[in-house]
């Protein structure tokens, strides 16, 4: 059971820091509920897969896959990986009404180096604004994003997708006499 908890708490983990540096701050202190049609845990490699309509939620975040893998070392985490069609997860930004949205058909998380890779029909979202293209790369420690294009019915002529809303302006105080 404490093998479960660790696995769990790992995964939870993976999943915020691998999310923007403005996620939701208060989801790390709530409870992490994590769903899956079936559990396998090999204490001796120190991997657990959860297969089947897996779900993890904690607080503002949720997380859909069709296979979620978390692999551990000494220091706790070392890689997350979810497979589906698509995995997705959501989660809202710490002190706004705004959410960031993934989707890709894989998204693996390395917690040495905080690295997130959404790959095969990666999409991310916040506010309006998108970024579309065969793999999105975000480093949570720099802060730094890449999108790689390639050919597929998605992205036409496989070039990376933007959509940067503009955003209101705040009004200017009339001008006295």
């Amino acid at each position: 059971m404490r093998t479960l908890k660790t696995a769990c708490l790992s995964a939870l983990c993976a999943v915020l820091l691998a999310s923007p540096a403005f996620a939701e701050k208060a989801d790390r202190d709530k409870p992490i509920n994590l769903e899956a049609d079936t559990v396998t845990l090999d204490d001796i490699r120190k991997v657990s897969v959860y297969e089947g309509n897996v779900v993890l939620s904690q607080g503002t975040l949720m997380l859909r896959a069709d296979r979620l893998q978390v692999t551990q070392n000494e220091s706790g985490l070392d890689k997350l990986v979810a497979t589906g069609r698509p995995v997705s997860f959501r989660q809202k930004l710490d002190g706004r009404d705004e959410f960031i949205e993934g989707h890709a058909n894989r998204i693996e998380y390395t917690g040495t180096n905080n690295q997130l890779e959404l790959i095969g029909q990666a999409r991310l979202r916040r506010d309006g604004d998108e970024l579309r293209g065969a793999q999105i790369s975000y480093n949570a420690n720099t802060e730094f994003y890449k999108v790689v294009g390639q050919p597929d019915a998605q992205t036409p002529g496989g070039r990376v997708r933007a959509v940067i809303r503009p955003k209101p302006r705040a009004e200017q105080p009339a001008a006295q006499p």
